[in-house]
């Protein structure tokens, strides 16, 4: 009886979001540029389709790519069908809701496919990274255009 008390307790002290991103397998490749997604886990981004099938990314500036061209990257897929889009936030290093982040591009960090926009979880600390890293702009999920992620390569 204890055990079962102990499930429940520990079921209900994980977050709603928990499992909300499934982590890369150790062998998946980015679907933009071929790289194992897994060797970097500080820059992971994710695709989720309402079946439960992900794509993963190493950083947002492939995943915006990927979503821009669904029809090269993915053909069988349809962006209808995409349940939630998350990204990795640079400074807890846990991926969120993309579409609530706020994204610096223009700074001095770069990610594994060189410039890259930066994740973060409110628009405070997208200013403070602006400020300590040289960031040229902050910038919502939806301000993302193909212009902007072409500047970037």
């Amino acid at each position: 009886m204890r055990a079962i008390v102990a499930a429940v307790l520990l079921a209900l002290a994980v977050p709603a979001w928990a499992g909300e991103f499934p982590d890369p397998k150790p062998r998946d490749l980015c679907p933009v540029c071929g790289m194992v997604v897994s060797k970097y886990p500080a820059w992971i981004g994710s695709v989720v389709y309402q079946d439960g099938h992900a794509h993963h990314f190493d950083g947002a500036k492939d995943m915006f790519k990927y979503l821009f061209d669904l029809k090269r990257y993915a053909p069988r897929h349809r962006a209808e069908n995409i349940a939630r889009i998350g990204v990795t936030e640079y400074y807890e290093v846990k991926r969120i809701d993309a579409r609530k982040a706020w994204f610096v591009i223009g700074s001095d960090v770069l990610g594994p496919m060189g410039h890259e926009l930066i994740p973060l979880a409110s628009r405070a600390d997208a200013e403070e990274f602006l400020r300590d890293h040289q960031g040229k702009r902050i910038l919502r999920f939806d301000e993302v255009t193909r212009e902007v992620i072409a500047r970037l390569d």
